[in-house]
């Protein structure tokens, strides 16, 4: 059995981006790891909720991990950073501002501890550009490479050319067009979303295990991304949540249609 760690920016960004793959993991025996880089505590604080933003996310990643088979979560403890140009990118503490080298070493240690097979990062950007996710490319490229196991190395990403496919289903099915999202659109940092396809490796079918992916995000439901995404209809959730993409640097291009985390 092999042992795969995610390295996820907040709670939640689990299960919409790698929850599918990591049920499916989990349900064959494997070992899976995450590793928070913040608690998402510039997150939305439910209305009527007392307690500490912190502190509830934490509760519902630890209910992600239950229904996804997730067996070890480990928080680094940085502070969101917010989005980009936010106040809060130059708080003290914040993510986008800690050093790469330092907390790879951090995440390099658990590798090593856990006896890691695969590392799981973003793409460069992160897939939209929010600070947090292009530091935890960073810190998870690097902390491959410190690693004493050497564990092989993805970047969850998503697929922008399947993106622009949607949004033409879309137009052709007559959805308004300002119901249609641009993935074209320049994103948090002024890139556009995901990673073209020409560009990708790794195209992962998880619509076995979409039920476990909606209720992933279900446990989730405080935060208004997940809530946008549990209210679409049966039929555009599968198409849109229904595979995983992944990059892994130095393979050969072309993506093919398999499973990269096992072989």
């Amino acid at each position: 059995m092999s042992t795969i760690v995610y390295v996820h920016a907040h709670p939640d960004d689990e299960a919409s981006g790698t929850s599918g793959a990591m049920t499916r993991l989990s349900q064959e025996g494997h070992r899976v790891v995450i590793i928070y880089a913040t608690g998402g505590d510039h997150g939305t604080l439910p209305e009527g909720h007392e307690g500490d933003l912190a502190e509830l996310r934490r509760a519902e990643a630890e209910a992600s991990a239950a229904i996804t088979g997730v067996q070890r979560l480990v928080w680094l403890d940085h502070r969101d950073s917010g989005m980009t140009g936010w106040d809060q990118n130059h708080a003290e503490g914040a993510f986008m501002q800690a050093d790469v080298d330092e907390v790879a070493r951090q995440v390099a240690a658990v590798l090593d501890e856990e006896d890691a097979d695969v590392i799981v990062g973003y793409d460069w950007h992160g897939g939209y550009g929010h600070p947090d996710h292009v530091q935890v490319h960073r810190v998870t490229r690097r902390a491959a490479e410190l690693a004493a196991g050497r564990p092989r190395y993805l970047e969850a990403t998503m697929n922008r050319d399947a993106g622009r496919r949607l949004i033409e289903a879309g137009r052709a099915a007559g959805i308004p067009e300002e119901m249609l999202w641009d993935v074209d659109a320049p994103m948090d940092d002024g890139n556009p979303f995901g990673t073209p396809e020409a560009e990708l490796h790794w195209a992962v079918d998880v619509t076995p295990w979409l039920d476990a992916k909606r209720a992933a995000l279900a446990a989730h439901a405080s935060q208004p991304d997940a809530a946008g995404l549990l209210a679409m209809p049966e039929q555009p959730f599968a198409a849109m949540m229904g595979w995983e993409h992944y990059s892994e640097p130095g393979r050969p291009d072309g993506m093919v249609v398999g499973w990269p985390f096992v072989s």
